[in-house]
């Protein structure tokens, strides 16, 4: 954070505490699973996946539900097709039965399915389909690098949807599915995603993109306009059981949407 947004009232560690202790509260709130759905057949349910949940059971804190658990409860048999980090948002699809499962993983396999991704990154991009081909190689650190010899291949194309003045809303079309893959690419193009700090990424102010009216208490300290990685999966494409080829997309939840009116608003 900036030093000039810091309060001499506050400590760091003080409002750290305080925004994890609102943030987990929040997260207490039971989720309806059918609220999520955005497609449904016999076979398979696309849902918006929210942010701060996990996509399985193993990777969900301890007394948290993931989703995984809230799928099952509505479909016993439920597998999930691929999953989502934790703090990433949107279009998310479940199997309802093993032979639905399979199809979906060779789709995966044969990298038949679409995904898009939005992104919001530092710094104003002019992207033209511009593609990233560099290997990727996860690390004991749950992080991943750039690794030309020991790297698996990986490929992510690029390209601009809106230009702010500082920064940028981009579409991502990774054609493999490693770990952490667009966080990576986007680094490598010197766009890394507001808030993630992992590749360089920095939180984002309200006073950094406010031009003029800016005006807070001394005793506060200024909060960020979004907490976590700003990643979105914005569309999944793929093959139903009968062979009819369908996309879905996801709305942006509010955290994001709230940002990218800011950006807007502030960018004239």
């Amino acid at each position: 954070m900036p030093s000039h947004l810091k309060s001499p009232l506050l400590s760091r560690t003080f409002v750290g505490a305080l925004a994890l202790f609102f943030l987990t509260n929040s997260l207490m709130k039971p989720i309806n699973f059918k609220d999520l759905i955005l497609f449904e057949d016999e076979d398979y349910v696309l849902i918006n996946k929210p942010p701060y949940i996990s996509t399985l059971q193993d990777r969900a804190p301890e007394g948290k539900q993931s989703l995984i658990e809230l799928a099952r409860d509505y479909v016993a048999t439920a597998q999930m097709g691929h999953r989502l980090d934790k703090e990433t948002s949107g279009v998310l699809a479940i199997a309802k039965n093993p032979e639905a499962y399979r199809h979906l993983s060779l789709q995966f396999e044969h990298r038949e399915i679409a995904k898009l991704y939005h992104a919001v990154v530092e710094g104003v991009q002019e992207f033209d389909n511009i593609c990233v081909n560099l290997p990727i190689l996860p690390l004991r650190t749950g992080k991943v690098k750039i690794d030309t010899q020991e790297g698996k291949e990986a490929m992510t194309f690029f390209r601009t949807l809106q230009m702010f003045r500082h920064h940028t809303l981009v579409e991502c079309r990774p054609i493999t599915g490693r770990m952490h893959q667009i966080r990576i690419h986007l680094a490598v193009l010197k766009a890394p995603i507001v808030a993630d700090e992992a590749y360089g990424g920095q939180h984002l102010y309200l006073s950094q993109i406010k031009r003029k009216g800016f005006n807070m208490k001394q005793t506060d300290e200024e909060q960020p306009l979004i907490q976590r990685v700003v990643l979105h999966a914005r569309s999944l494409l793929f093959k139903r059981m009968n062979g009819e080829e369908i996309s879905v997309e996801a709305p942006y939840p509010k955290d994001i949407r709230a940002l990218l009116n800011q950006l807007e608003k502030h960018s004239g």
